[in-house]
């Protein structure tokens, strides 16, 4: 070993030590017999007002202490009570949260200091959150927020509002008016309904107790609303309620989430969903697997189920994903799994009036249906619903509670509209995926979401950081190499055609990562295999003679380089060298009775015959069929002989009849057509230029009635078919003898190619665009930083009577005209009689995942 390389490795030894501690200590705190239950943050709404309901038998003291401790203890340094936004500033949740803990402290008289640094935490910051981040305000905050504003009033809390945000307050009053007026309690067409947000309803709305009763659940909740539910204990004492709430507080001794119970299935679910987009899920394999097992199971015994459309969301959310993560881990699942909402047009209904409110549910939809199979026409049809909701809400994105509460959703649906799965590379989604998704994000439910534990969040955003950069640290070491080689063989410097080392390079490196330790030496053979055939392809498109290119291929068919010079000597050199080093380690690894130098040799010289094909054709003017140009130029591509050399390498490694061209199996062939017909899309315009063949061209040739965009809709047609086949024969058992190694590193491959020619031919560009994702993925490392906002805390009011309290998002309220806000500030309608209500403060973070 070189000295110099001695810092490097105890580097990697470090970090790979220290990411092996982590995933055993997540395993131990994840995986090993934990509750459920405590992977779900409490809402401190939700706890507010239980901890409201007081003692039958000691009226002065709330009947769950438990709840009111929480509420004392959690509040946040910077005065509120709630959530944080992925830029570390709270989210309009805070404002309703924050009221209905200092009502909850202020009934049981405790807590002054608390209400103080809550009260000076509205009056700072409330007009930046209604102004600048959340205007105009959801549906959700116009129920929830006034009726937390008239609550505080009731019990003797003093707002001071400036005349701006008194006048945002009446908007919203005014808002809330028109929701009451225009809305049934149980609205087909709003999602979730009023009568979940029992707790927020006015004291004039008029709704009765066996109105209240007959909305109890066989559990006795409201919409499985501990606040809604709260309130109607409070209101109808019903034993139900009762019992309700002392499950819950059983499963949650203090703080409570916002909706119980819960989909534990779906909790799973979104464990693995989150291991797997962190790029951990290569360290959980087994644990993944026997979730996804024990789920399987289940679908496979639940068929034919009815579905309340009121639940609708929150089942479709959780099939789309259990579809997509099935599908994608091999298991057999019918489409019917999720795409059953198409059957019922009341629910078809009931999305298209709702799609902004429930975009995060819309796009696990349209996530799921990346993964078709042919003839599955009910996937096609709920891409075509999803992607149109999603669009017009991206287009309504001020009228959208998810985009509004957390604006990085939006990005995230722009990238899949625009960049589909199969162009993306696994290394930089993952990175993406921990720089926009918050941590604790779990899974969106009715009304809410739900987010890993504080327990878990920093270990799993610190393996996620730690596990990305190791793999970095990897890569880099890894292109430095791959740079030497291709210098040292003169391809780098041959003089001509382009020079795409690190391209080549970062296509291996990123489009999979997993199997980490054990895929080094296929990145390196598939990164020197494409610098090879980049180079050798050019030299039969523009460079060599007639003589030259036909000399070459005696060469490579005969195995021996006598007699070659310049350009064609170099070439085959560098072939030789790449062949003797891969047989040499396949025979090192597999023992004796393992030469496959003699397989590989006729797999080069299958490509080599095919260029030599293309260029008889361009130099003669020949014009082949397009059957004849297919058989010639899926093999020209040279998709398969990266893959199928590289396989050799995997574990376990590709059966070597395999290798030969009489065996190869048909997600080979697949990609082969597939990543030909890719390329010749984006790249006919300059194969004419060049006077080369091309699939589209050959096409409208052969129909000169047909114009260049018929042309290429008809090549998409049969690509967009052939991908699916694809797609089928990796993620199915019993198409193909390839272990499931082999056959992802096709699918791999398939996506490196997408990536290149999605929307242009971006392989032969130099794009500012590509060398970022380059700089992402081998050079920039990402930073940790412990999930902890950087608000300094605010101070108490009482602190000193010259002090002031600054808003954490913008100045203070200097020169303004401030005045006490009190009860009857805002005008409202004469009182009716009734009760109180709502769900809970519609905390989207979840909505992307």
């Amino acid at each position: 070993m070189a000295l110099n390389s001695l810092p490097f490795v105890s580097s990697m030894e470090l970090s790979q030590s220290s990411i092996q501690d982590l995933v055993k200590k997540i395993k131990q705190e994840m995986f090993s017999n934990a509750d459920i239950y405590s992977f779900v943050s409490p809402s401190a709404y939700d706890t507010a007002w239980v901890a409201m309901i007081p003692d039958p038998h000691q009226p002065d003291r709330s009947m769950f202490a438990g709840c009111l401790d929480w509420v004392l203890n959690s509040q946040r340094e910077e005065g509120f009570w709630g959530e944080f936004d992925g830029h570390g500033l709270p989210t309009i949740d805070s404002l309703p949260a924050t009221l209905a803990s200092m009502v909850a402290l202020k009934q049981w008289n405790v807590g002054v200091k608390n209400i103080d640094r809550g009260l000076a935490f509205i009056h700072a910051n409330a007009e930046k959150l209604l102004e600048e981040k959340y205007n105009p305000c959801p549906r959700w905050f116009a129920i929830v927020f006034p009726a937390m504003v008239e609550l505080a009033c009731s019990v003797g809390i003093e707002m001071i509002f400036t005349d701006r945000l008194e006048a945002m307050v009446e908007e919203i009053f005014d808002q809330r008016q028109q929701i009451l007026n225009t809305e049934e309690m149980e609205d087909k067409y709003h999602y979730p309904p009023l009568i979940s947000y029992l707790e927020a309803l006015p004291s004039w709305y008029d709704i009765s107790h066996e109105e209240i009763v007959k909305h109890l659940s066989g559990e006795g909740s409201i919409f499985r609303s501990p606040s809604a539910t709260a309130r109607a204990f409070m209101v109808t004492g019903k034993e139900e309620c009762l019992a309700y709430l002392q499950s819950l507080l059983q499963r949650y001794p203090t703080g409570v989430p916002s909706v119980y119970p819960m989909d534990e299935e779906l909790v799973k679910l979104s464990m693995v969903n989150q291991l797997q987009r962190l790029g951990l899920a290569q360290h959980f394999v087994d644990e993944i697997d026997q979730i996804l097992s024990v789920v399987h199971r289940n679908y496979m015994n639940r068929e034919g189920e009815t579905r309340q459309i009121n639940f609708v969301p929150a089942q479709l959310y959780k099939d789309s994903l259990a579809f997509r993560l099935l599908r994608m881990h091999g298991h057999s699942v019918s489409p019917w799994c999720f795409c059953w909402f198409l059957h019922h047009d009341d629910i078809m209904d009931h999305i298209q009036n709702n799609c902004q409110r429930l975009s995060s549910v819309l796009l696990n939809v349209y996530r799921a249906t990346d993964l078709m199979f042919p003839g599955e026409y009910e996937l096609e049809e709920a891409r075509s619903f999803s992607r149109n909701l999603l669009e017009k809400s991206i287009s309504l994105r001020h009228q959208n509670d998810n985009l509004v509460v957390f604006p990085n959703f939006q990005r995230m649906i722009e990238q899949e509209m625009s960049l589909p799965w199969i162009a993306r590379l696994d290394h930089l989604d993952h990175r993406q995926w921990i720089e926009v998704n918050e941590i604790n994000t779990l899974w969106m439910g009715k009304a809410s979401f739900y987010r890993l534990s504080c327990l878990h969040e920093d270990d799993l955003m610190r393996l996620a950081m730690e596990n990305y950069n190791f793999r970095q640290s990897i890569y880099n070491k890894e292109l430095v190499e791959i740079t030497r080689w291709s210098k040292d063989s003169g391809l780098s410097s041959i003089g001509f055609g382009r020079e795409n080392t690190t391209y080549c390079y970062f296509a291996s490196a990123a489009a999979s990562s997993s199997q980490l330790l054990y895929d080094s030496e296929v990145r390196l053979v598939v990164a020197k295999g494409a610098i090879l055939i980049t180079v050798a392809d050019d030299f039969f498109d523009m460079q060599g003679s007639m003589d030259e290119l036909e000399t070459l291929t005696v060469a490579v068919r005969r195995w021996d380089g006598h007699g070659l010079t310049g350009h064609t000597e170099v070439i085959f050199k560098a072939l030789d060298n790449l062949v003797n080093d891969v047989a040499a380690k396949y025979l090192h690894q597999q023992g004796r009775g393992s030469d496959i130098a003699k397989i590989l040799r006729d797999l080069w010289y299958e490509t080599f015959s095919s260029w030599l094909m293309e260029a008889k054709w361009s130099k003669s003017g020949y014009i082949p069929s397009i059957e004849e140009y297919l058989r010639t130029g899926m093999i020209s591509i040279a998709a398969h002989t990266l893959v199928l050399q590289a396989s050799c390498f995997l574990n376990p490694s590709i059966p070597i009849h395999k290798l030969r061209p009489s065996q190869y199996e048909p997600v080979t062939k697949l990609l082969m057509i597939t990543t030909r017909l890719l390329n010749d899309i984006q790249s006919y315009q300059k194969e004419q230029v060049d006077g080369k063949k091309n699939f589209v061209l050959l096409h409208r040739n052969e129909n000169p009635e047909a114009d260049i965009e018929d042309s290429i809709s008809y090549v998409r047609g049969i690509l967009d078919e052939k991908k699916k086949e694809l797609i089928q024969h990796v993620l199915s058992d019993g198409l193909s003898d390839l272990p499931n190694s082999c056959k992802h590193i096709h699918l791999s491959c398939l996506k490196v190619f997408q990536m290149f020619f999605n929307s242009k031919n971006e392989f032969d560009s130099r794009t500012s665009e590509m060398l970022q994702d380059i700089k992402q993925a081998i050079y920039t490392p990402l930073e940790f930083q412990k999930a902890k906002p950087w608000i300094k805390p605010l101070p108490l009011p009482s602190e000193g009577k010259n002090q002031t309290v600054n808003a954490i998002l913008g100045p203070s309220f200097k020169n303004q005209t401030i005045k006490r806000f009190i009860a009857y500030a805002v005008p409202l309608p004469k009182p009716r009689v009734g009760y109180g209500k709502i769900f809970m403060p519609l905390k989207f973070k979840t909505c992307f995942i």
